[in-house]
């Protein structure tokens, strides 16, 4: 017994976090650059600041990068289509592999291990569902009831 709502999967879980994620950050991003900057990701951690000059033109173009992953992520969660969720994950990736990456070889400017870790840790898991997304099973999800 499937303890997701009737009609919904696994996949549809994973679209709407990342449609909740990516465009929560994005909107973020370009609405107040400066304080994301300032204060992602939060909880009075800096894991942007740490790491260079402000550039508000940077962030708000990342910003927009995120919303427009976000956007893509909402619009295969409405679609429930195998082939664009995958098309998703595949996009999620792209961006992802160079991200995760470039924070691994540069942990040193973040203020803990605890930070280091959980920057990294957070940016894979994403790469890792991204990635089931990726190699998911063909067909269509079953229509909602």
């Amino acid at each position: 017994m499937s303890s997701l709502p009737a009609g919904r999967t696994w996949r549809d879980v994973i679209l709407a976090a990342f449609a909740v994620q990516w465009l929560g950050t994005g909107l973020w991003a370009v609405l107040a650059p400066r304080s994301f900057y300032d204060s992602f990701p939060g909880g009075g951690r800096q894991w942007v600041a740490v790491d260079g000059p402000f550039n508000e033109h940077l962030l708000r173009d990342v910003g927009g990068l995120f919303c427009a992953l976000g956007v893509l992520s909402g619009f295969a969660l409405l679609r429930r289509s195998a082939d664009l969720a995958r098309a998703t994950g595949l996009a999620v990736a792209v961006f992802s592999v160079p991200h995760v990456v470039y924070h691994l070889a540069n942990t040193e400017p973040l203020e803990s291990t605890a930070d280091a870790v959980a920057s990294v840790g957070s940016l894979a898991f994403g790469l890792v569902i991204a990635v089931a997304l990726v190699v998911s099973p063909s067909g269509t999800p079953a229509e909602p009831a």
